[in-house]
């Protein structure tokens, strides 16, 4: 069964009605219990890194998430701000965040480009991975996003989009995987993902 976080600054249940439609099994969870039998958890995201954490904290489920994703190794899959969150720091709502992978989040110069980025944008991918599996190179990808993550070692970043500058939009570390843009939102590429987070 895949966990999906449902918390007030989220978007979970268009992420479970997407993995229905695919008859994945899949729950929306706000509970430690629930996250600690999880095969999978996801994390989804839209608002601002700070009322994410504010709502994780609210809910007492960071350290169950620490123990189940870092210490147990449990296949997790950031969406959208649910990918901004896993590093030190952002500059929105100037937060310190999950710390899970190490870089900082930035704001997009909106002297350079429209801010938020709203839209279908192409994602490079780096590298081999599981979650990509079957979605050709260069796929476009529904974003929205005002920030974007910088990591500290690009050997975490899995694809980069263009927009403005080139910016990391997927990244991938042992069990922890995330994407800038939505998934959930994103036709069947978005869709083959999904399953393929599924089958990992």
């Amino acid at each position: 069964m895949i966990a999906i976080i449902d918390y007030k600054a989220g978007n979970a249940p268009s992420v479970y009605h997407a993995l229905k439609k695919m008859n994945i099994s899949s729950k929306l969870v706000n509970n430690k219990a629930e996250i600690i039998q999880a095969e999978k958890i996801i994390l989804p995201g839209v608002g601002s890194a700070f009322e994410t954490i504010s709502s994780l904290k609210e809910l007492d489920i960071i350290d169950t998430l620490n123990e189940q994703v870092v210490n147990k190794k449990v296949p997790f899959l950031g969406i959208c701000v649910g990918l901004q969150i896993l590093f030190d720091h952002s500059e929105e709502g100037n937060v310190n965040c999950l710390g899970w992978i190490p870089g900082r989040v930035k704001k997009f110069d909106k002297s350079v480009v429209r801010v938020p980025q709203i839209g279908w944008n192409s994602v490079e991918f780096t590298r081999p991975s599981p979650l990509i599996k079957g979605i050709p190179n260069g796929s476009y990808f529904y974003f929205v996003n005002s920030y974007y993550a910088v990591p500290t070692n690009h050997e975490y970043s899995l694809g980069f989009t263009k927009y403005g500058e080139r910016f990391c939009s997927m990244v991938s570390y042992d069990n922890i995987y995330a994407t800038q843009f939505h998934v959930e939102k994103s036709g069947s590429v978005g869709l083959t993902m999904l399953k393929n987070f599924s089958e990992l």
